[in-house]
């Protein structure tokens, strides 16, 4: 049963705190503006225009649910758990901002069951996987850079995995204490299968733009290198091209007959930086 702090969510129409019922069937507020839960268990909030955005389709999360439920990238789901519990180790409130299908977020649930977990993402398509293995989270359609419909200080630990980052809103809703996680590709990740799978590249000073780009608001406290050596079959590589950004410029049927000129096992290296950040005390 999804549960969540009294007045951790607030209502995208007048800010007011927004509270469970029926059963978590329903989400409303004092003035009465009531969001349904959709039948796949997660809530809408985007309201008026919506996003501007493009969410993950469809067949893109189809494919990161495969590659993600093969356990290519389960010692970075670990290595993102183990640095958030160092630095928090009983969080109460735990927000992942751009969950997509919940896979890192699930095993921070794990690991804190008494821990209320708030899954943000634009992708209803993604929303509803991560609704399926979220035993108690609570799961919302909504565009991260917008103002997070979310409280001020509410939150313990913010996950963010391949996904945009809005500095000042994270610094909001992180409490005093809290931590954000922050994980994103390093330079040669996939180098090895990149052309054949159109990857997007990734840029040199990733990890230290990140860092600049949240100076002023979070001081880094943290940071882990991940280096995988993956044995990838060309359904893998299919699906991997297919769940990161390329997937919004991929041809499915194009690319499965690129991928058909490849061996029947690719070696390849995933490359990650995991970095921790502690929200700055003089802001």
């Amino acid at each position: 049963m999804p549960h969540l702090p009294e007045n951790l969510l607030c209502c995208p129409v007048c800010a007011a705190p927004l509270g469970l019922l029926d059963g978590a069937g329903a989400l409303v507020c004092g003035a009465g503006h009531r969001f349904d839960a959709a039948k796949q268990g997660y809530f809408n909030l985007l309201t008026g225009r919506g996003t501007e955005f493009q969410s993950d389709t469809a067949v893109m999360v189809q494919a990161r649910t495969d590659f993600l439920g093969a356990g290519h990238y389960g010692p970075l789901q670990a290595v993102v758990a183990d640095l958030a519990q160092r630095h928090v180790a009983e969080p109460r409130v735990i927000l992942d901002a751009g969950a997509g299908t919940g896979y890192y977020l699930a095993e921070l649930e794990r690991r804190h069951p008494g821990a209320a977990v708030l899954a943000l993402d634009i992708s209803k398509f993604a929303l509803r996987r991560a609704a399926g293995i979220l035993r108690d989270g609570v799961c919302v359609v909504w565009d991260v850079w917008r103002q997070l419909p979310v409280r001020d200080s509410g939150v313990d630990i913010i996950l963010n995995v391949f996904a945009p980052r809005n500095p000042e809103e994270f610094h909001r809703v992180l409490n005093h204490g809290g931590v954000l996680v922050v994980v994103t590709p390093l330079p040669g990740h996939l180098a090895e299968i990149a052309d054949d799978a159109g990857l997007l590249e990734v840029r040199p000073d990733k990890a230290t733009a990140v860092a600049t780009s949240l100076t002023g608001l979070f001081d880094e406290a943290d940071s882990a290198t991940v280096e995988l050596s993956l044995q990838l079959s060309r359904t893998d590589i299919y699906n991997v091209a297919l769940m990161g950004p390329a997937g919004h410029h991929l041809v499915p049927e194009d690319l499965w007959a690129d991928l058909a000129v490849l061996p029947e096992r690719t070696l390849a290296s995933a490359r990650f930086t995991v970095q921790v950040f502690r929200r700055h005390q003089d802001r």
